[in-house]
């Protein structure tokens, strides 16, 4: 009698210490193997000045790839492309090299706008050169057809063969009203990518998006560093993928100088705002000439898996980018490698920590876990849009991806912040286990930004699949309120795409990081052993996407 009343009660403790939501696994499993200096070791050795950088096409990619497949299969992770740790991203290095200057005629006056001061342009096309001859230049408001928001700036708009000119982020932004689009938070429709696209399926020949530093959330000095660069994008050939000739940016001034020898005021830029309210010709010609070399290459997306017990064929991705800018122009030190600490090699290294998180549970997970680490984020998140465009698991089967980018480094905080907050219910999810361990979720600061569409999970909401990117709280525990700010907006200002962004351990602390990765880690677990699937919220931009894959 007493064995059997030891046994009851041992089976007692056992139940009550499962999380009834799942099949069994205890509250603390695999969270005791996240470990500061382990991350702290991986982050070190990926942004040394022996990786150089870990640009695409060097040898700095070379040994960040190697370095990746070895400490996937040293975790224990099996080959998640078939045999391979690898994906080959087939893409093409374009340098455009644009004339110094365009030529503006309209009906009473001719007269030239200087690059890169006025305005930067490139192309996307890989033919030898291109050019605008007299082309004709349309103002399209926001250049947006969002159905869901019943907009549409091209129509009754002939935009074919012309070059139209576009305001950038979204109409509620400017128009400071809460009613349209999302407001001041910006949707996919306001970034200049979308811009680009939308006119590309119009049939335009170019588009030039207008520049302001508030709704672009960065000045037009950040624009005229790409003046004359070179460029990496996927390899399309073979493809029907349709692209305007020429696209880039023109200042705010050059803007408005364009409108006042159309004749126009700015009144137009405002009425742009307004529902129903049609673009028009500008009664101006553009004229200017590019030069183009291309050179055809292939990178690697690394890409290891825990397959699933039960359910095999429904995966959980996490996905860092491993790339970086390389070796450059020096800094006023005279360091010239770009050496990516925070962005990305502590996101990389956590893909490790979390396949050990992984591993290290007591039964295998009844989902596949999928740890992607992509090629080119830097270069316009290419190696993401390559997998979602060609995925080696199927995107319907897909329950979410888990996004980390220039995650938490200055300590640990008592909030997360959601960056895009409102799209999925990963959010809701990711609260509850947040709630568990006594954190917060926080909203982030500049939603107008549009942070939700400028890193890797964006490639995967584009085909529905629910998608969550996370950012350091600010609310640093042990430091005075406005902390975490300040010590973020430091490194933008001081560190952010230059070389002085390395593993300096008096500045760089990971313990923060390792909580964050533990919420991670919860999230993913909670859908890797239960039969959760969730979902885009009402409102979301991609949830029509899903919807049509059930």
């Amino acid at each position: 009698m007493c064995r059997l009343f030891l046994c009851l009660i041992a089976a007692t403790i056992l139940q009550t210490s499962c999380n009834p939501e799942t099949n069994g696994y205890r509250e603390k499993d695999g969270l005791s193997a996240f470990d500061a200096d382990s991350l702290g070791k991986h982050t070190a050795e990926l942004s040394g000045d022996n990786f150089e950088g870990r640009k695409p096409f060097t040898t700095g990619e070379t040994k960040t790839i190697r370095y990746l497949k070895e400490k996937f299969i040293a975790a224990g992770l099996e080959p998640g492309n078939g045999e391979s740790y690898f994906q080959e991203v087939p893409m093409v290095n374009i340098t455009t090299l644009a004339a110094p200057t365009m030529q503006v005629q309209s009906v009473r006056e001719h007269f030239m706008i200087n690059g890169p001061e006025d305005y930067v342009i490139w192309t996307n096309k890989t033919d030898s050169a291109v050019s605008l001859n007299n082309d004709e230049l349309v103002f399209a408001g926001y250049g947006v057809v969002a159905p869901e928001y019943q907009w549409n700036d091209y129509e009754g708009l002939d935009v074919k063969g012309k070059i139209v000119m576009v305001l950038v982020n979204d109409p509620g932004f400017n128009a400071g009203d809460s009613s349209l689009f999302k407001g001041k938070t910006m949707t996919y429709y306001g970034r200049w990518t979308y811009k680009f696209e939308e006119a590309a399926r119009q049939g335009a020949k170019g588009c030039l998006v207008i520049h302001n530093t508030e709704a672009a959330s960065y000045p037009f000095s950040v624009v005229q560093n790409n003046w004359n660069t070179s460029r990496l994008r996927l390899d399309t050939r073979g493809k029907d993928e349709k692209q305007c000739d020429v696209i880039g940016w023109v200042s705010e001034p050059t803007a408005k100088h364009l409108f006042a020898a159309a004749g126009k005021d700015t009144a137009l830029l405002s009425s742009a705002d307004i529902r129903g309210v049609k673009g028009i010709s500008l009664n101006l010609t553009l004229s200017t000439d590019l030069k183009v070399k291309t050179n055809f290459n292939s990178s690697n997306n690394v890409i290891g898996k825990i397959t699933g017990s039960k359910f095999p064929d429904e995966t959980i991705i996490y996905t860092a980018h491993w790339d970086h800018l390389g070796i450059g122009a020096p800094d006023e030190s005279g360091d010239s490698i770009y050496n990516g600490a925070i962005d990305n090699a502590i996101g990389t290294a956590g893909l490790l920590e979390l396949a050990r998180g992984f591993k290290s549970m007591p039964t295998s997970p009844e989902r596949t876990i999928v740890f992607l680490a992509v090629t080119a984020e830097e270069q316009g998140l290419w190696g993401s849009a390559y997998y979602a465009q060609n995925p080696i698991f199927p995107t319907n089967k897909t329950v979410a991806n888990i996004n980390m980018d220039a995650p938490n480094w200055y300590g640990t905080t008592k909030d997360l912040i959601i960056i895009g907050q409102g799209q999925s219910e990963l959010e809701d999810i990711l609260q509850e286990e947040s709630a568990k361990v006594n954190r917060t979720i926080s909203p982030e600061a500049h939603p107008e930004a549009g942070y939700y569409y400028r890193s890797d999970h964006f490639n995967f909401a584009k085909e529905g699949i629910p998608s969550l990117f996370t950012a350091a709280g600010t609310d640093v525990i042990g430091k005075e309120p406005g902390y975490g700010k300040r010590i973020d907006d430091e490194y933008n200002n001081m560190h952010y795409h230059r070389p002085s962004d390395e593993y300096d351990t008096t500045r760089i602390q990971l313990d923060g990081q390792i909580e964050d990765l533990r919420l991670l880690f919860r999230l993913g677990r909670r859908l890797a052993y239960g039969r959760q699937w969730p979902q885009w919220k009402t409102g979301s931009e991609f949830k029509a996407i899903r919807d049509k894959q059930k």
